[in-house]
């Protein structure tokens, strides 16, 4: 068929629409859909088909004006009616709302907008000015100009699409069900189970993602060509090198387990949760492995203040109740097996409780896990500064440092 064809029959189904009384989910209900699809091994296209059946007008996809209009893509391929909503924050860059005009018109839509609070935006800029997340932290800012109106937003749904991928951020993004129980949002019906998130892109990588983009001749934003990969506010946002992962260009001044805007900040599943609620209870403890030492205050304290490293070590400041280092033992291990035999010595030091002020002022600690290297044969240490802590990549970071082992 023809665009005009196309436009007709798009607006005929929008007028068949059904808006659908606003509903609670049960766990079960959520999980039976979530172990369908992994049993079916579920295609984005199908996820997309199935939450859009399931849930009809009380579902729309939030669009952030990147590679996730992927999302919509799919959405459209499934010939029933969808909506689409952006967080229009005031700071995003002029390539995003050109993107948003060029989506709307390849699609034949209207992008619902939602903005911040005017009033709560004055606020925060009178009082701290236009950049104070370079000063304090991206929170406060994402807080007011994203969270607080997506929450309005969700407020009046029954379920929500975003494009998240587990391959995006090792460090904050593992754990990405193609659907769930939103774990911080509520929806139209309030309380637990009144919202349901779909992620149809979860097991989709970046290739992957991008194949599909140019094979359909979906619209991008221009900044993709420039290096861009995650993109969000223009003062947040610039472009990654080869070999960096995605987010590595969103908020490069913070800490690797920081990544997250606030939209995504559930992405632990009730196993993990209940697995660190454990942790902190029974103080059981992690990296117990004979290729790695376990420090004092005194050991590491020392170990800083060699004046030359006879030897090369890798020490992980972590505490055993945080997710992050808990999901970095086995490489973290397996990186001692490897490179022990090499003369690159392993080693942790429990960072928290009475120890977290003192690695902060002493060891440049910012949050968990914390990798510093101190290499033989200099003083002090190097401070890993990127999330990608896998063996292969902490094998590259000593040797960035120290030559080939």
């Amino acid at each position: 068929r023809g665009p005009s064809a196309r436009r007709a029959a798009r607006r005929a189904t929008t007028k068949a629409r059904t808006t659908r009384a606003p509903s609670r989910a049960t766990n079960a209900d959520v999980d039976g859909m979530r172990d369908a699809f992994e049993r079916a091994r579920a295609t984005p296209l199908e996820i997309m088909d199935k939450a859009l059946e399931t849930h009809g007008d009380g579902l729309a996809i939030a669009f952030s004006g990147a590679e996730d209009v992927a999302v919509i893509q799919y959405a459209a391929l499934t010939g029933r009616p969808y909506r689409v909503f952006s967080l229009d924050t005031g700071r995003l860059n002029p390539e995003t709302y050109e993107l948003f005009d060029k989506v709307e018109k390849h699609f034949d839509i209207k992008i619902e907008y939602c903005f911040p609070e005017s009033e709560a935006v004055k606020a925060l800029v009178n009082e701290k000015g236009m950049f104070s997340f370079y000063e304090d932290g991206h929170k406060e800012c994402c807080g007011v100009r994203k969270v607080k109106p997506l929450r309005a937003k969700l407020a009046t749904l029954t379920a929500w699409v975003t494009g998240q991928r587990k391959d995006q951020s090792p460090g904050t993004r593992n754990a990405v069900p193609a659907c769930q129980i939103d774990p911080v949002f509520e929806g139209a019906a309030g309380g637990a189970g009144s919202l349901v998130k779909f992620n149809p892109l979860t097991d989709a990588t970046s290739q992957e993602v991008w194949d599909f983009l140019r094979v359909m001749g979906t619209p991008v934003n221009a900044l993709h060509e420039r290096g861009y990969v995650s993109i969000g506010c223009a003062p947040c946002t610039r472009a990654v090198l080869p070999g960096q992962q995605e987010r590595e260009g969103r908020w490069w001044w913070e800490d690797a387990s920081d990544k997250e805007c606030g939209l995504h900040s559930g992405n632990l599943t009730a196993e993990e949760k209940a697995k660190q609620d454990d942790r902190e209870a029974t103080e059981e403890d992690i990296f117990e492995h004979d290729s790695i030492r376990n420090l004092s205050r005194a050991d590491i304290a020392a170990l800083k203040d060699e004046k030359t490293h006879g030897e090369t070590t890798l020490a992980v400041l972590y505490a055993p109740w945080c997710p992050f280092c808990q999901r970095m033992v086995s490489g973290f291990e397996t990186a001692a097996e490897r490179l022990g035999p090499k003369g690159v010595k392993f080693a942790k030091f429990r960072a928290d409780r009475d120890e977290k002020e003192w690695s902060q002022e002493n060891l440049s600690m910012k949050s968990f896990p914390t990798l510093l290297l101190f290499p033989k044969g200099r003083s002090g240490y190097v401070k890993l500064g990127s999330e990608r802590r896998d063996p292969d990549s902490l094998e590259i970071f000593i040797e960035s440092i120290t030559g080939k082992l």
